[in-house]
């Protein structure tokens, strides 16, 4: 089994916390998207969408998607559980994860990848009237969520789940897209240095 990963954009790191926070090692290979080591032959037999990360397991079935991958070990290892536990959590943890993916995580990254110049190789061609768009949907995704966040201590409840992770990669993500914080916004704030505190967050 082998994890291609890379230290250089915002989806693998999701699949690396997720995997930190179960307790799981993978034998794992760099690839190096600026010298676009992901357009290779080599990486496209892997990965035809030419996108990170990539598991390939050890009957040589590939898994791409970094979601999938976590899905794939949280069969494997339920404890601790990060999809939530029963009907209704299970249900809330994926409503949320696909609320930060679709309205929060896809649209920081529309404004890093079509206003940044080191992307300007690898979006083409980069719009940057579309990043200009998705800046004030990334912000009011976060007012949402702040109002949400009043109400308890992780994304979905009391536990932390892969929401939070999409969530905090996406929060991070702000920086290099030169986003900012909107203004107020103290229970994000609460959340992103709690979730920002456990070690998986290095990962």
């Amino acid at each position: 089994m082998k994890l291609y990963d890379s230290r250089q954009a915002p989806n693998p790191r999701r699949t690396r916390i997720f995997l930190a926070e179960k307790g799981i090692t993978l034998p794992t290979e760099q690839v190096d998207i600026m010298a676009m080591q992901h357009k290779t032959p080599e990486y496209t037999a892997i990965n035809p969408l030419q996108r990170i990360p990539a598991l390939v397991l050890d009957d040589g079935t590939i898994i791409t998607e970094s979601i999938a991958i976590c899905r794939y070990f949280e069969v494997l290892q339920p404890e601790p559980p990060l999809f939530g536990v029963g009907a209704k959590e299970i249900a809330l943890v994926e409503m949320w994860n696909r609320r930060a993916e679709i309205n929060f995580f896809s649209n920081v990254a529309a404004v890093f990848r079509h206003l940044h110049p080191a992307m300007k190789e690898l979006e083409v061609p980069q719009v940057p009237a579309y990043a200009e768009a998705m800046r004030p949907r990334a912000i009011w995704f976060l007012e949402l969520l702040d109002k949400e966040l009043a109400k308890r201590e992780f994304i979905v409840g009391d536990r932390y789940s892969v929401a939070d992770i999409t969530t905090l990669v996406a929060v991070d993500f702000m920086k290099p897209a030169k986003l900012a914080m909107p203004e107020g916004a103290g229970n994000v704030k609460r959340w992103h240095a709690a979730v920002s505190a456990r070690p998986s967050a290095r990962a």
